[in-house]
């Protein structure tokens, strides 16, 4: 922890606010403040009772930063906290207000894109819900292993505690990424046979038997590869390992797999029904060729060279 004040002073209000910071809870000791090149600051190291991963640990940062009006107001003291329990405090609060965000403009964009692609409002609508399933359902398990305990002596896990802070972020874009793909595989076959055939039902069956083997391997070889990491004895991948191999099942599984044919076709028709206005406003990208002329084009043979 740094104290500044007005050159001169800085030691003596350095001891001041150290006195202060004996009185707070869950402080086990507060060494003498140290002088650094500039006689207005002091360096004051307070040590806790409990280790920098404890949430008392965390809870005295707070606390010490909510007691730094007082201590300036009686000593003249400003004091800045620092340390690995205010850093990871830190980059946790700007991560969390980061992360909504972050997940809107991922969303949003992935909605405008799908709508142009698959000229519909419920596959986007769809797709984007799964997807939030996904990440929710990954988090929820990584929570109940990693820091409520579940099934830890199972798994050999050799502690539980805070998972770090940037895996939201981190599973957010790489499951996205992922989960995207399946769904542009899946579902372009679907619109395919959809717009050849103008059958709903049949055009979801027989557009999912030609993606279900290549979603299916792509979800395997992605579960592998991150799986992979999960014995490594290490706090910090473990996690990540677990979150990311768990999410891609979920979300290739039992959402791609599953639910998106079970919503299109209890959709019928309207899983392709899409506004006019909206048709008019938004860019045809023609993924299916629809403009193409279905009418066999008469090719026109080169004479063959006389003998």
């Amino acid at each position: 922890m740094l104290t500044e004040t007005d050159k001169g002073a800085g030691a003596h209000a350095g001891a001041q606010a150290a006195q202060k910071l004996r009185n707070l809870k869950g402080v086990k000791t507060v060494l003498s403040p140290t002088p650094t090149h500039d006689p207005a600051q002091t360096v004051i190291q307070v040590i806790p009772k409990t280790g920098p991963d404890s949430t008392r640990t965390g809870q005295l940062v707070r606390d010490i930063r909510a007691a730094a009006l007082d201590i300036r107001e009686t000593t003249g003291a400003m004091i800045a906290v620092t340390g690995t329990t205010a850093v990871n405090i830190d980059v946790s609060n700007r991560l969390s207000d980061s992360l909504l965000p972050f997940i809107a403009i991922v969303v949003g964009l992935s909605l405008i894109l799908l709508t142009m692609v698959f000229r519909s409002l419920v596959v986007p609508l769809k797709a984007t819900v799964g997807f939030l399933l996904s990440v929710a359902a990954s988090l929820g398990l990584v929570v109940a292993l990693f820091q409520w305990g579940w099934l830890a002596d199972t798994l050999g896990l050799a502690h539980t505690g805070p998972v770090v802070s940037f895996l939201p972020i981190i599973l957010t874009g790489v499951l996205f990424g992922l989960a995207m793909d399946y769904e542009v595989f899946l579902v372009s076959g679907m619109r395919e046979e959809w717009v050849h055939t103008g059958m709903a039902r049949r055009s979801v069956t027989d557009g999912a038997r030609h993606s279900v083997r290549v979603v299916t391997a792509a979800a395997l070889i992605m579960f592998t590869v991150f799986a992979g990491f999960f014995p490594l004895d290490d706090a910090l991948i473990k996690p990540i390992a677990f979150a990311l191999a768990v999410g891609v099942a979920i979300d290739a599984f039992a959402v791609r797999l599953t639910l998106v044919p079970a919503v299109l076709t209890l959709a019928g028709r309207h899983a392709w029904w899409l506004p006019a206005w909206l048709g008019r406003a938004l860019p045809d990208l023609d993924v299916e060729g629809t403009r193409l002329q279905t009418t066999p084009q008469t090719q026109h043979m080169e004479p063959e060279p006389a003998r």
